[in-house]
């Protein structure tokens, strides 16, 4: 042992022979010759004497060995938005002539407006011919800057009719680019919704009919992430922002966005924004834009009580207002049944109505988020391919779920009145009221889901004894008796031969209390689960407020 640390004490100082050999180096910075023609010296240390390690390449990812390569450092270049953000890319030539629609006794063409050819171009791409009642009273007054109160039944095209009369502005009056309030994105439009499905639906239509105009569409809901959406706001700052209330109001308070510059400002599904307890957060909305006198102001709702139109007395300035009947696109394109059951022939009647008439796509009311949870695990225990949307999902859930009805690969979807409002998809057959809606106008919205833009529809619903009293009110406000039917009795039940699954086996959306109960049960041994482990939540130590006497030990 002593001879080698010997060894290793001689070899350490002994002079290194790379470093005093007359044998050239490698060509390098360090081996180069000077000006006056002298070598570097043998004592500097070069660092090209000793081959380098090949360091690994960056790659994206993770690394060999398993590691999470470093991200890389964001450019400080704004990056190019979305094109499901930004519009105004395609530059096809176009010319109004192209396209040529007969003039209609009764209805009004497109063409026959003041708009734009980019607007009249998209129209034509969504092969729009005539206005729908809403859009033929609504669009004339509207483009000529006067404020509007519509009502009309949902699926008349009144998001259309707006979204129109915005663009139609925008176009009439181009800006280079909005300036911004120090961090601020600054819109020219805005529109409050009160659902976050309506306010992506909204986006939706405002895209399809902005591809010709160079302009930014952002929507802004809760339930999806703050800091991604603030982003968003920062890098387009978008020209028009369609937003729920109280997402908006959060970002306002932060002071990333500056609504004091709104040129109009739509308010839509205004009833039903109101009635769910909007009102404060619409009023502190509004104080932020410019004054009545100053700016647009569109109203557009499927009903427009007064209670309502005193409320927007407020925000309007002269409004026109447009009454559109509900009963118009209800008798004539809705095929609207009564079944009278009592309660627990509901499920039966229901499978039978599913089993037998085979309905291509279906969208199921109730009045309770706790009763669309139990219907649709019971749905689920038939084997009938469906889910539910309500509050209790989360913002993907709900998004997946809409998207897979909207695309044919979901067919039956279960829905509360505040999450259906804001559903607009085209080619529902069926319309379902397991409960019948306890606000008459409720059974308008519901019903409005199909048969939309003239196409036929089928609205059937389920009057029990519990829920009978509904029907004379609604009969009342549509202006019409429904038909109602008793069914037969082989109707009434489920065949003997259909064994349903067990309710374990049921899989639930994650965050409904089926969901839940059904973690409970396989929890532990208790029939609600027990507590997680066998230790009492105190640690142990029997609570103070027990009566049971302590053991002495």
């Amino acid at each position: 042992m002593l001879r080698k640390m010997m060894k290793s004490l001689g070899r350490l100082g002994r002079p290194s022979s790379k470093t005093t050999t007359d044998k050239p180096a490698k060509p390098g910075p360090a081996s180069r010759t000077a000006p006056d023609g002298t070598r570097p010296s043998a004592t500097v240390k070069d660092p090209q004497s000793r081959p380098r390690k090949r360091r690994p390449r960056k790659r994206s990812g993770k690394t060999r060995s398993g590691q999470q390569t470093s991200p890389q450092p964001r450019s400080q270049t704004p990056r190019e938005p979305d094109a499901a953000v930004k519009t105004g890319k395609n530059t096809t030539p176009w010319s109004p002539d192209e396209v040529q629609v007969p003039v209609r006794e009764g209805s009004t063409r497109f063409q026959d407006l003041d708009l734009t050819e980019n607007i009249l171009h998209a129209i034509a791409d969504l092969n729009f011919q005539y206005c729908t009642p809403i859009q033929a009273a609504s669009l004339p007054p509207t483009l000529a800057g006067r404020d509007v109160a519509g009502r009309a039944q949902t699926g008349t095209g009144k998001t259309a009719a707006f979204l129109i009369a915005i663009f139609n502005r925008f176009a009439r009056n181009p800006l280079s680019r909005q300036a911004r309030k120090g961090d601020a994105a600054v819109p020219r439009a805005l529109i409050i919704a009160p659902t976050r499905e309506l306010v992506m639906q909204i986006e939706r239509d405002a895209q399809a009919l902005s591809p010709y105009l160079d302009m930014h569409v952002l929507a802004l809901f809760g339930g999806s992430d703050l800091d991604r959406q603030k982003s968003k706001l920062h890098d387009l700052n978008p020209e028009l922002v369609v937003a729920t209330p109280g997402r908006l109001l959060d970002f306002k308070t932060r002071r990333d966005i500056d609504l004091s510059h709104v040129e109009i400002m739509v308010i839509d599904e205004a009833d039903r924004m109101l009635d769910m307890g909007f009102i404060p957060d619409v009023r502190r909305i509004v104080r932020g834009t410019p004054p009545k006198e100053k700016r647009q102001t569109l109203l557009f709702s499927a009903t427009l009580s007064d209670d309502v139109m005193r409320l927007a007395a407020s925000w309007l300035k002269e409004p026109v207002r447009i009454d559109i009947e509900p009963e118009q696109v209800a008798v004539d394109t809705v095929r609207q049944i009564l079944y009278l059951v009592a309660n627990r022939e509901k499920f039966p009647l229901l499978y039978n109505v599913l089993t037998r008439e085979k309905p291509e796509r279906v969208l199921m009311f109730v009045n309770r988020r706790d009763t669309a949870e139990r219907l649709t695990h019971e749905l689920k225990r038939y084997r009938f391919d469906c889910d539910l949307i309500s509050g209790a999902l989360s913002q993907n859930q709900r998004t997946r779920t809409m998207t897979a009805f909207r695309e044919g690969r979901l067919p039956i979807l279960v829905a509360t009145d505040v999450a259906g409002r804001g559903i607009h998809i085209e080619a529902v057959s069926h319309v379902i009221n397991y409960n019948i809606p306890e606000d008459p106008e409720d059974y308008v919205h519901r019903i409005g889901r199909t048969g939309r833009a003239g196409a036929s529809g089928i609205s059937i619903t389920f009057a029990c004894e519990e829920e009978s009293f509904g029907i004379p009110p609604i009969e009342t406000y549509i202006g019409r008796t429904l038909p109602c039917v008793h069914p037969e009795d082989d109707w009434l039940t489920i065949p003997d031969t259909v064994k349903p699954l067990p309710a374990s086996r049921v899989v639930m959306p994650a965050g409904t209390g089926s969901d839940q109960q059904r973690r409970d049960r396989s929890g532990g041994g208790r029939p609600g689960g027990g507590r997680p482990g066998g230790r009492r939540p105190s640690g142990g130590r029997r609570p103070a407020s027990s009566s049971a006497p302590r053991r002495r030990r």
